[in-house]
């Protein structure tokens, strides 16, 4: 029996190791280019697909910031991959929801406020690609999917901006001590909007789910995302408050989250 626990393979074992790290990487990379791909060639659905990227691209970058600005805190659970069973169950809501509604009733994709935007089709402006890259692009030039693939690079692109401007500050996780090099960033984006990592999420989130014409899941990404981010950010800015005083008073005072009902 020892023999046989010490000949098993020591992955996906949940430790931060080499080989989990790298196993994780190039399954991730994997779904990239794949889904890349299918989104060129199917003429259906590619917004499926082009999530499906994006999704990767988050966890990816996620440990990337970590492992750049905070190695001392990295894990493996630094991907975010499994980060919580309502993240894993969310976003197997959105698949099952896109898939069922595509099969059994496509007519859906074209019903209510969210998917109305821009339903029309009023010049062929893909005429100049090619075949073989004529879904992909239409997706993207459509003006749905068009808006919720903005808001997804919006919001991916603010919370990156954010990981990497707050470096050693940032944390997945909410602290309880003040650490000595720790002080409160106020440049950059941050001098735009508080918790604009909570900002791009909050809006990527909302983004895949009008790119993917979920009219369901869009409003429950909504109510659970801003009941988090409502407990959350109450939470974080009364430790931050403990940790900066007035300071983060004055700086709470000039700043918003650009969070629907939460300023």
């Amino acid at each position: 029996m020892q023999d046989t626990q010490q000949r098993r393979l020591p992955i996906f074992d949940a430790n931060n190791s080499p080989q989990n790290i790298s196993v994780y990487a190039f399954l991730l990379g994997s779904a990239f280019g794949a889904s890349l791909t299918h989104a060129f060639y199917d003429r259906a659905t590619p917004q499926l697909s082009i999530f499906l990227a994006a999704l990767a691209i988050f966890h990816v970058l996620e440990y990337i910031a970590t492992a750049l600005f905070n190695p001392q805190k990295l894990t493996l659970g630094s991907y975010l991959i499994n980060h919580s069973d309502g993240y894993n169950a969310a976003h197997a809501a959105a698949l099952i929801e896109f898939i069922t509604e595509r099969y059994f009733f496509p007519e859906w994709k074209t019903f209510g406020i969210i998917n109305f935007i821009g339903n029309y089709n009023s010049i062929d402006i893909c005429s100049f690609t090619t075949s073989s890259y004529k879904p992909l692009t239409n997706a993207l030039l459509s003006p749905r999917t068009f808006t919720g693939f903005s808001i997804v690079v919006i919001g991916q692109s603010a919370r990156t901006l954010a990981m990497f401007h707050a470096k050693t500050n940032f944390s997945h996780y909410i602290v309880q001590r003040k650490e000595h090099d720790h002080f409160l960033v106020t440049t950059g984006i941050y001098s735009i909007m508080r918790h604009p990592s909570y900002f791009g999420f909050y809006w990527w989130a909302l983004g895949s789910q009008v790119m993917l014409l979920n009219p369901i899941c869009f409003i429950g990404f909504l109510r659970a995302l801003h009941r988090f981010f409502t407990n959350r950010i109450r939470y974080e800015e009364s430790t931050l408050i403990r940790f900066f005083g007035a300071e983060y008073e004055a700086y709470k005072q000039r700043t918003r989250t650009f969070i629907p009902f939460i300023p």
